[in-house]
C-alpha cells in the first residue's frame, strides 16, 4: 500500500509539473506577441473598447489577438485606450484598426528602463531613459567583448561640504511654514518606485496604488521614497509641504522597468483623483511616444501642475528629455550648492523642431539637484544626485506654494510656471539653454503669486541678440543683409484658460529713435493655444538699406491673447516682446558659412545610429546635429576664427549661393531631391566650396548592429549609417568622387596633430589632379563582423579638389565628423577645418598637406566596389525626400522653398527701455505690495573634502554640500552674527566702565628701590591695568 501511495503521489507531482511547465510555455508564447497601443477618441467601457476592437478585426480572420487584461485601480473605470497583443503583426494588419472611426491611433507599446549609475563620490546619481519601441537597447551593440567598450561622458565631481542644512530650510520654506503654510490640502502624485507602508517621515499618505506586474507596493530601491521624502517629509530630512497629501503611485518594478500603458493607466487615474501637483522623475528622448505624450497634455488639461527631470545626459547640449521638453510641463535642470550648473544637468535647446525650425528654451527652471538629502527607504535620510532630485525640490515647492494660494482657482499649470520663471534668480555667466530662466526663488515666488491676475506672458519675455552670454546662441553673431533669417522661438503661456488664440495678427513697432527701421520681423503662431501653451516664432532679418549700416536696432511684438472665461465672456491680455539685435555690414563671401540641416535626420522616429559604434551604451543619434548642440564647439571655434555660420534649413535649392564662400555638410542622413544635386554642381562651377563631413556606411556591418526589440517582437535595423554615404556619392558623382563602404578607427598623426578616426570610411574614387591624405589604421568593419583585427595602410581618408571650371569652388572630403562632434569626441579636429576653410574660401592649400608624406595617389574606384542602399530600407517612412512607390521609394516633389511673410512695421517715436531683463515682468504683479515677516538668509560654510573623506550623509542633520549665492543678500550667518554681537557688547561694556570710573590723582614720589618694593608688595592679587 506505501508504495503505491508513493507512485500516487509522484503521478500527481509530475501531473502537476506538466501543467505548470505547460502554462509557463504558454505565457513566454504569448510574450513573444508584439503588444500595441490601442487609442480611442473617448473614454469608453470594457465592453464597449471590446466591441470596437472586434469590429475593426472582423475582416482579419487570420489575424491571431487577444486584449491584454489590465489588473489596476483603474481598471473599474472607463478607459480611452486598450492594450492589444497581436500575433504576426504588420503594417497591413493594422489598418483596419486604424481606420475604425472611433480609434484614434494605434502604436507600439513601449518599455521604459531606468537604470541607476554608480556612484560618483558616493553620492548615488540615478539616470532615466526611455525604452522605445524601435531604439535605446543598451545591449544591441555588443557584438564583440574584445572590441566593444564605453567611455563615460560624465567626469567625477569634487564636492564641497557645508554647515547642516535641508534643502527646504536653504530654499527659505521656513519662512511660509511660519505663516502657516505647510502644504495643507493640496494633492500631490509621486510616480516612482512606490512608498512602503507606515514610513516615519509621512504622516499623511493618502494612497498608495500599484500599477506594475509585481504584486507589492513597497519601495524596492528607495528612489520613490527619496523623491516624496523631498516633497512631503515631516522630520529628519525634512520636506517642503510635510502637510500635504501624498497619492503614491508605484510605475517601476524593483527591476527598473515599466511600460507606456502603466503610464497611461495611472495618468488616467490621477485625473480623477483631481490630484494638483504630479513629480514625474523619469524622461527619454522618444518625443514621438504619441500615446504617453498626449495623456501628459490631458493631464495638464485638467489643470495638474507636471514637473518633470530635463534628464542626465549633460554636458551635451539638445539633451532634453520628454516630456520636460513640453510647453506645458515644467521642466527643471540642475544646480550644485554652489549654483554651477550640474555638469550631468541636460540642456537646450528642444530638437523636435529641427531641421526646419529652431528649438525652444528649456528648461524651464533650475534647482538643487547635487548631493540632496532625502528619505531613506525604511528611515533615516541619504543624500542622492541627478535632475530626478531637482524636479521633487521644485514639485515640493510648488505644493507649498499652492497651499498659500486662497483662491485656488488662481493656480494652474500656466500660472505656476509664470510665477517660477518671472521670479527665478538668474545666474551669472550661463546661459538660457543650461539654467532657463534662473534658480527657484520660493519667496520671490510666493510673492507673485499672492498678488497674480490671470494673463499672458512670453518665455522668454524679450529678444536681446547682443547680450551675453545668457541669450548664447543669439547674441554670438551680429546679423546682416542676406543673412538666413535668424529664428526664435517663443514659448506663450496662458494663465487665463486651458485654452486660447491670438487675437488679429501680431504687431511688430519699431523705435525710430533706437533705428528699429532697420530690421524686418516676421511671426508665424499657434492658431490655438492649448492647452496653456502655444508658439510664438520670431524671423529677424536686416533692410537692403543697411547693407553697409552698423549699429543697435530695436522695436517690440505686440501680441494679444484671447481666453474664454466663465465669468466674463472672454478675457484678453496683450504683452510686448522687446527686440533688440546688432547689425553689421554684410561680411565678405570668404567669411560666411552655410552650414546643411535639412538633410541631418534625428532618432525619433527612425533608428539612426552614432557615428562612432564604439558607443555601444548610447547608440542612437538623437542630438539634433545641430550647430548649437552637439557641434556647439565647432560653432564656437568658428567664430572665433572671424567665420560668419548660418544655417540652412531648406533644400539646397532655397539659397542664394553667390552670398557663401563654402557649404559644409556633415553627417547627413537624408537623400537629395535631383533638383539638389543640378543646382549645387551649378553653384560650385560659379564659385561656392564645399566641405563634407562623411562617417561609415556598410551593409553588413549595418545587419549586425540590428537589434531584437522586446515591444514590437521585431528585428531592427537602422536605417542609414553613420551618414547616408549612397547619397552623398550621387551628390558627388559628377566630379568623379566617391566614399566607399570601408569602416576603419585609429590613432595617427597629421601636420603634427594627434588626431583619432572614430568609425570613418575611407574615400574610394577621387579626381587625379586632387590631394589625397591616406594613413593607417584599424579595419573596423572587419573587428566587428568577425572580431579579428586587422591593420590597413594607405586608407585614403582627406581629399582637395580644385573645380576646373574657370572661377570655380573647391571640394574638401574627409571620411569622419567624430572629431568635430561634441558627442563622443576624442580628439577635436578644429585644426583641420580651419586648414579645409582657408583652401575653400581662400584658395590657400595648406603646405602641412601637400608635402605631407602621407600624401597618395587619388583612388580611381575601380578596385573597390561602391557601397549601395540597404535593401527593404524604412527610410522613405521619416524622410522629406522619399515616398513610398509600389514598393520602390522614390522622390517627392521638390517642395517650395519657406517665404516669409514680414509683418508691416507700425513706427514709434519713441525711447526703448534700456535693460530689457529688468523691465520685463508679469502683469499688475507689484513685488513691492507684498511684506515678508522677518526673512533671514542662510550662508552656509564651505570646505573641500579631505583625502579619502566621504560625500555622502546619511545621519540626521548631515552635511550637504552649499555655497552662499551672492544673489541673495550680503549677509553673514547667524552664528556669526551673534559671536559679533557678544565681542562687542563685552567692548561697550568695558568702555563704559572705564569712562565712569572717577580719577585718582597719583601722588608724586620717588622711584623705590629694588629692596623697598620686596618690602611693600602685597600678599593680595594685583589690580588690574
Amino acid at each position: 500500500p506505501c508504495q503505491n501511495i508513493t507512485w500516487y503521489l509522484y503521478s500527481v507531482a509530475l501531473f502537476f509539473n506538466e501543467f505548470l511547465l505547460t502554462q509557463c510555455l504558454m505565457i513566454i508564447l504569448l510574450s513573444l506577441f508584439p503588444e500595441y497601443i490601442v487609442a480611442f477618441n473617448g473614454y469608453f467601457t470594457a465592453k464597449a473598447r471590446s466591441h470596437f476592437i472586434s469590429s475593426a478585426l472582423r475582416s482579419a480572420e487570420a489575424l491571431d489577438w487577444h486584449i491584454v487584461l489590465r489588473e489596476n485601480p483603474a481598471s473599474d473605470f472607463p478607459s480611452d485606450f486598450e492594450v492589444v497583443q497581436i500575433r504576426q503583426a504588420s503594417h497591413s494588419s493594422l489598418l483596419p484598426l486604424e481606420d475604425h472611426p472611433y480609434i484614434k491611433r494605434v502604436t507600439p507599446q513601449r518599455k521604459v528602463f531606468r537604470t541607476l549609475k554608480a556612484p560618483c563620490n558616493n553620492v548615488t546619481r540615478w539616470t532615466q531613459k526611455w525604452q522605445s519601441s524601435r531604439p535605446l537597447r543598451r545591449t544591441s551593440l555588443s557584438l564583440a567583448s574584445g572590441f566593444w567598450h564605453a567611455t563615460g561622458r560624465h567626469s567625477r565631481r569634487r564636492l564641497l561640504r557645508a554647515i547642516p542644512r535641508h534643502v527646504a530650510q536653504i530654499l527659505q520654506a521656513d519662512v511660509l511654514w511660519q505663516m502657516g503654510h505647510t502644504g495643507s490640502g493640496v494633492k500631490v502624485a509621486v510616480f516612482d518606485t512606490g512608498l512602503i507602508e507606515k514610513h516615519p517621515h509621512f504622516k499623511n499618505v493618502k494612497e498608495r496604488t500599484n500599477w506594475t506586474n509585481e504584486k507589492t507596493l513597497d519601495d524596492g530601491l528607495g528612489h520613490g521614497t527619496f523623491v516624496a521624502g523631498v516633497i512631503a517629509s515631516m522630520r529628519e530630512c525634512q520636506g517642503f509641504a510635510p502637510d500635504s497629501e501624498l497619492h503614491i503611485f508605484r510605475v517601476f518594478t524593483n527591476n527598473q522597468v515599466s511600460y507606456t500603458s502603466w503610464f497611461l493607466d495611472a495618468f488616467n487615474y490621477a485625473i480623477l483623483k483631481k490630484i494638483d501637483v504630479l513629480n514625474l522623475s523619469i524622461g527619454g528622448p522618444d518625443f514621438m511616444d504619441h500615446p504617453f505624450v498626449d495623456k501628459v497634455w490631458e493631464l495638464t488639461a485638467n489643470r495638474v501642475i507636471m514637473v518633470s527631470a530635463i534628464g542626465n545626459d549633460g554636458p551635451l547640449y539638445g539633451t532634453l528629455n520628454n516630456p520636460a521638453d513640453q510647453m506645458d510641463v515644467i521642466g527643471v535642470g540642475g544646480i550644485d550648492f554652489e549654483d554651477n550648473i550640474a555638469r550631468f544637468s541636460s540642456r537646450g535647446m528642444t530638437t523636435w523642431e529641427l531641421p526646419g525650425g529652431y528649438g525652444r528654451v528649456k528648461p524651464d527652471i533650475v534647482t538643487y539637484g547635487s548631493g540632496v538629502r532625502g528619505s531613506g527607504m525604511k528611515e533615516g535620510c541619504r543624500s542622492l544626485s541627478g535632475t530626478s532630485v531637482a524636479s521633487p525640490v521644485v514639485a515640493g515647492a510648488v505644493t507649498l506654494l499652492v497651499s498659500t494660494v486662497l483662491n485656488r482657482e488662481l493656480v494652474n499649470p500656466a500660472s505656476m510656471k509664470q510665477a517660477l520663471i518671472a521670479s527665478a534668480r538668474r545666474l551669472p555667466g550661463v546661459n538660457m539653454f543650461e539654467q532657463g530662466h534662473g534658480k527657484l526663488d520660493l519667496l520671490r515666488a510666493f510673492q507673485i503669486l499672492n498678488s497674480y491676475k490671470p494673463q499672458a506672458s512670453l518665455s522668454p519675455s524679450y529678444i536681446d541678440l547682443t547680450e551675453c552670454p545668457y541669450m548664447w546662441p543669439y547674441c554670438s553673431q551680429p546679423i546682416y543683409y542676406g543673412g538666413m533669417p535668424t529664428i526664435v522661438n517663443v514659448t506663450i503661456l496662458n494663465g487665463m484658460g486651458v485654452t486660447g488664440r491670438i487675437l488679429d495678427k501680431p504687431i511688430w513697432q519699431p523705435y525710430l529713435p533706437q533705428n528699429g527701421d532697420h530690421i524686418d520681423v516676421a511671426v508665424s503662431y499657434s492658431p490655438v493655444l492649448w492647452p496653456w501653451a502655444g508658439y510664438l516664432a520670431v524671423s529677424i532679418s536686416v533692410t537692403k538699406k543697411s547693407a553697409s549700416w552698423e549699429g543697435i536696432a530695436q522695436g517690440h511684438v505686440m501680441v494679444t491673447v484671447s481666453s474664454p472665461s466663465e465669468v466674463d465672456g472672454e478675457m484678453t491680455s496683450t504683452v510686448k516682446l522687446p527686440v533688440k539685435v546688432k547689425i553689421v555690414p554684410t561680411p565678405p563671401r570668404s567669411k560666411r558659412v552655410l552650414w546643411d540641416q535639412y538633410h541631418n535626420l534625428r532618432y525619433p522616429p527612425g533608428y539612426f545610429p552614432r557615428d562612432n559604434l564604439c558607443m555601444k551604451n548610447d547608440p542612437l543619434d538623437w542630438n539634433g546635429d545641430h550647430i548649437h548642440t552637439n557641434f556647439r564647439d565647432m560653432y564656437q571655434h568658428l567664430r572665433s576664427m572671424g567665420y560668419f555660420v548660418e544655417v540652412l534649413g531648406a533644400p539646397i535649392t532655397c539659397f542664394d549661393a553667390s552670398q557663401y564662400g563654402t557649404l559644409m555638410m556633415v553627417d547627413s542622413e537624408e537623400e537629395y531631391f535631383p533638383e539638389e544635386i543640378t543646382k549645387l554642381r551649378r553653384d560650385i562651377d560659379k564659385g561656392l566650396s564645399l566641405i563634407v563631413f562623411s562617417d561609415w556606411y556598410n551593409i553588413s556591418v549595418m545587419r549586425k548592429v540590428k537589434f531584437y526589440d522586446e515591444n514590437t517582437r521585431q528585428w531592427w535595423m537602422p536605417d542609414t549609417g553613420g551618414a547616408n554615404v549612397p547619397a552623398l556619392n550621387d551628390l558627388i558623382s559628377v566630379w568623379g568622387m566617391a566614399f566607399s563602404d570601408g569602416l576603419y578607427e585609429g590613432d595617427f598623426t597629421m601636420a603634427d596633430h594627434d588626431m583619432y578616426y572614430a568609425s570613418g570610411c575611407s574615400i574610394a574614387k577621387f579626381p587625379e589632379e586632387g590631394i589625397v591624405i591616406a594613413k593607417t589604421l584599424k579595419d573596423q568593419g572587419l573587428e566587428v563582423l568577425k572580431q579579428e583585427t586587422v591593420v590597413v595602410e594607405g586608407v585614403p581618408i582627406l581629399g582637395m579638389y580644385q573645380t576646373p571650371s574657370e572661377g570655380g569652388g573647391r571640394i574638401a572630403l574627409y571620411g569622419d565628423s567624430n572629431c568635430i562632434d561634441d558627442s563622443h569626441r576624442q580628439k577635436d579636429c578644429f585644426w583641420l577645418l580651419d586648414a579645409l576653410l582657408q583652401y575653400t574660401s581662400y584658395s590657400l592649400t595648406p603646405p602641412s598637406l601637400t608635402h605631407s608624406k602621407s600624401r597618395v595617389a587619388p583612388p580611381a574606384g575601380s578596385d573597390r566596389h561602391l557601397p549601395e542602399r540597404l535593401e527593404g530600407n524604412h527610410l522613405y517612412r521619416y524622410s522629406k525626400v522619399l515616398e513610398a512607390h509600389l514598393g520602390d521609394p522614390k522622390p517627392r516633389p521638390l517642395p517650395a522653398c519657406p517665404h516669409l511673410s514680414w509683418s508691416k512695421p507700425q513706427p514709434l517715436n519713441e525711447t526703448a527701455p534700456s535693460n530689457l531683463w529688468k523691465h520685463q515682468k508679469l502683469l499688475s504683479v507689484d513685488m513691492d505690495k507684498v511684506v515678508l515677516p522677518n526673512i533671514r538668509n542662510y550662508r552656509p560654510q564651505v570646505r573641500p573634502l579631505s583625502p579619502g573623506e566621504s560625500g555622502a550623509w546619511d545621519i540626521p542633520g548631515g552635511i550637504m554640500p552649499g555655497r552662499y549665492n551672492q544673489e541673495v543678500g550680503q549677509t553673514i550667518p547667524m552664528f556669526a552674527f551673534l559671536g559679533a554681537m557678544v565681542v562687542l557688547s563685552f567692548f561697550v561694556v568695558q568702555l563704559t566702565k572705564s569712562k565712569n570710573k572717577p580719577k585718582r590723582r597719583k601722588p608724586r614720589v620717588k622711584r623705590p628701590t629694588y629692596f623697598q618694593q620686596q618690602q611693600l608688595a602685597p600678599t593680595g592679587k594685583n589690580p588690574t591695568v
